[in-house]
């Protein structure tokens, strides 16, 4: 790819900075391509990486994108973050100009690397990072990147490249990745979300399936058989299709009266040596071991490897208890599918912090799950009048102007022997620059309690 793109000549366009930005505007120029970055945004976040950029050699331009320049590159290379509709992109796309995303530029550069590609709506990170550390400690050469917070192409930049990726991947980034084809390709699951970003469900579960692109007769495919829609938009998939289920018998599957988790007769693990929260992390945990017997790794180690793991943070992450309330970062949760997910992971009342920017799904999805165990939600940001609007009536709500005020709120409603859930339902963008920012904000004043 980069050779094809020197050999052309003219600049690649980096649309988006972050962390993938910037790292695919380091990789670029380390193999001597000229490059311009641009993002809309001027935050001192973005400040930091437009130098980091620059420091790299590419030129950055902050507050907008140049769409003629953009329109006349070589190539356009995608952030993560970027939907394949803004208008450098769309712009880009209309004048016949090849566009990639950052992760498929870095495994390009990463010729002997085989990889797992793992999305969905929900449990992408946990199952990425699961797979990552239960593989690694049966002594596969592997290391997590993608969506998760490692870009491949600061992978491609490393000294030594791993045996194998497990990679997190977004449905923005599946657009723009025409060559992906994976050793083993994962789809936890599909639900609404980036409504607002897609002009129609289809769409969006479109990209999703977009990991199956290259799908052939000896491909492996894991997919969520609970997931009838998931499965009928996967019907035709060549290749050998494996499924794990909660409900009944499946290539792997819960055994919720013996509390063990299966892969076919054999049991794998006991559901009490798995340190996770909720049904969706037995989900989880019965995806990698699908993958790992797909590849050959040893099952008891992949079990020892999952007995240790540690909570993700931000997902269903356990804080501390105050005074016997339990205080929980599910700041992930930015769809309603995701916290349905983890109030069902939540065995004892609870006060629900919900707000930040809306994304376009109704709230009144969640009163059914609210009513028995829901102290109080507390509802704040730009989303704060719809909560109260889908919700008025069916569960005591509380406003809250700051996010200081949403804590203490909660911390006045909640009993002992109670939880707070921080589990947003919403993206974070109107207080912070992300979730991890919202989730550790929250985990500051908790911490200070």
């Amino acid at each position: 790819m980069i050779a094809e793109w020197r050999a052309r000549g003219g600049e690649i366009a980096v649309v988006g900075l972050g962390r993938s930005g910037v790292s695919a505007a380091r990789l670029l120029r380390a193999r001597g391509l000229a490059v311009y970055v641009s993002d809309t945004g001027t935050s001192d976040a973005h400040q930091r990486w437009a130098s980091a950029a620059r420091a790299a050699g590419a030129d950055v331009m902050l507050g907008g994108h140049d769409l003629p320049r953009i329109a006349t590159s070589t190539a356009v290379v995608v952030a993560p973050g970027v939907p394949p509709d803004v208008p450098p992109v769309a712009h880009a796309r209309g004048s016949g100009v090849e566009i990639v995303a950052e992760a498929e530029l870095g495994l390009s550069e990463l010729p002997q690397t085989q990889y797992i590609a793992i999305t969905g709506t929900n449990g992408k990170t946990t199952t990425t990072s699961l797979a990552s550390r239960a593989l690694a400690h049966a002594g596969l050469d592997i290391q997590a990147a993608g969506n998760i917070g490692i870009p491949v192409c600061d992978v491609a930049l490393a000294e030594r490249a791993p045996a194998w990726l497990a990679l997190e991947l977004s449905s923005f980034q599946l657009h723009d990745m025409p060559q992906v084809r994976p050793a083993v390709a994962v789809i936890t699951n599909l639900a609404p979300n980036h409504l607002d970003r897609y002009r129609s469900l289809a769409e969006y579960y479109g990209d999703k399936l977009l990991l199956l692109r290259n799908a052939s007769a000896d491909s492996v495919t894991v997919l969520n058989g609970d997931d009838a829609p998931l499965l009928e938009l996967a019907s035709h998939v060549p290749g050998r299709v494996l499924r794990f289920s909660l409900q009944r018998r499946a290539d792997a599957w819960f055994d919720r009266l013996g509390g063990r988790l299966m892969l076919g007769d054999r049991a794998v693990l006991s559901r009490d040596d798995l340190p996770l929260l909720g049904d969706h992390n037995v989900a989880n945990a019965l995806t990698v071991f699908l993958v790992a017997d797909a590849l050959g790794v040893d099952l008891d180690a992949v079990a020892g490897g999952m007995a240790s793991f540690e909570a993700i943070p931000h997902r269903v992450e356990p804080i501390r208890e105050v005074g016997g309330v339990l205080w929980i970062n599910d700041s992930k949760s930015t769809n309603i599918t995701s916290t349905e997910v983890a109030l069902a992971a939540i065995d004892r009342p609870y006060v629900l912090l919900l707000g930040g920017r809306h994304k376009g799904e109704p709230y009144s999805r969640l009163a059914p799950l609210l009513r028995d165990r829901c102290r109080a939600v507390v509802a704040y940001g730009e989303a704060r009048s719809i909560i109260e609007q889908d919700l008025g009536g069916q569960v005591r709500l509380i406003g809250a102007d700051t996010f200081t005020d949403v804590v203490a709120a909660a911390r006045r409603e909640a009993q002992p022997g109670d939880a707070v859930l921080l589990s947003p339902a919403c993206s974070s963008y109107d207080m912070f620059n992300n979730y991890e920012e919202r989730g550790a904000t929250f985990r500051r004043l908790v911490e200070g309690m």
